[in-house]
């Protein structure tokens, strides 16, 4: 002390047009079980598809132990932040006994967020897969578009229970089937490149034979000095 620390963080959905910034204390890695110590709302963020807004969210603790919280939007640069005095925080013995409540948990705790990414991770891909589909409908055929529907539908699914075992399974599902599936794009995008490449070469050559065939046309004559014939 005093610290200073910045991480930047995101938006879960599309259009979000504010965020909540959530300030705890304590050493357990899920927040529900720390302590809150504030929270304060970034508004007014411009409409973004989910992942794009950055949110930059600094943690400043000065010499006397006061936490200055500040949260600024990197595109429009609109920021809040809010401060947490020392009659706010956790007292020794309490930061103690989360200490020890950490360390006697840290397996569950370990758990927990391994599963919290995991879940994190299959919504992100679906998410990314949906939208790949919306922006190449016109593409792709019925079969290629059902090879990846149907493992999406299958992790959709899955995300609505707890299975993380099921969740990981089609996760990697769908992780194949998009690998496929963006490969196919690219051929096609590729074959369509070279396609548009030759028309154009094409028409090039077209042109340079109707331009040799008018020079065929033009006949060569020879001059002759009348004088000099007679």
């Amino acid at each position: 002390i005093p610290t200073r620390r910045t991480e930047v963080f995101t938006t879960a959905e599309d259009n979000q047009p504010s965020v909540e910034i959530h300030v705890l204390q304590g050493e357990r890695d899920m927040a529900n079980y720390n302590k809150t110590l504030g929270k304060f709302q970034l508004v007014d963020l411009p409409p973004a598809p989910r992942g794009v807004p950055q949110i930059e969210v600094t943690f400043d603790i000065d010499a006397n132990g006061i936490v200055h919280v500040s949260a600024k939007d990197r595109a429009t640069s609109k920021v809040q932040s809010m401060t947490i005095t020392g009659q706010s925080t956790l007292d020794k013995n309490d930061i103690d006994q989360m200490v020890r409540d950490a360390e006697a948990h840290a397996e569950e705790d370990k758990q927990r967020r391994e599963e919290a990414e995991i879940r994190n991770n299959a919504d992100s891909l679906v998410y990314q897969m949906e939208k790949v589909l919306r922006d190449n409908a016109d593409k792709v055929d019925e079969a290629e578009r059902a090879a990846v529907e149907a493992p999406l539908a299958e992790l959709k699914t899955a995300l609505n229970g707890n299975d993380m075992v099921a969740i990981k399974a089609a996760h990697e599902a769908l992780m194949q089937a998009s690998q496929s599936f963006s490969q196919k794009l690219y051929e096609k995008a590729a074959a369509e490149n070279a396609a548009g490449t030759s028309a154009a070469t094409g028409q090039g050559n077209d042109n340079g034979s109707t331009d040799g065939a008018a020079d065929d046309d033009i006949i060569d004559a020879e001059i002759v000095d009348d004088e000099s014939g007679k």
